[in-house]
């Protein structure tokens, strides 16, 4: 799989696959959720992404990355919600 947003390869670690199974995100709303999916930046290597999904139940679904030499999610997490800023 490759990111274009991101320019990079991807690789979905063994946890972040398992989580997929759980949580019922295929890998087409995966490659979805990188390409068009809301930005937030821990830091200049880490961050996530997260996206609504037109009839899911579950609230926006996100992922954790990194920006290696290629692009590693870390874990799938549904039920999100954004923490308030400030």
């Amino acid at each position: 799989m490759h990111c274009q947003r991101f320019g990079l390869d991807v690789h979905i670690t063994r946890h972040a696959r398992e989580r997929m199974v759980q949580r019922r995100v295929s890998d087409a709303e995966l490659a979805k959720l990188m390409e068009t999916g809301e930005l937030r930046h821990k830091d200049e290597q880490r961050l996530w992404v997260a996206k609504a999904f037109k009839g899911r139940c579950d609230n926006l679904i996100c992922i954790a990355v990194t920006l290696e030499d290629r692009l590693v999610v870390k874990t799938v997490m549904h039920h999100f919600s954004w923490e308030v800023e400030g």
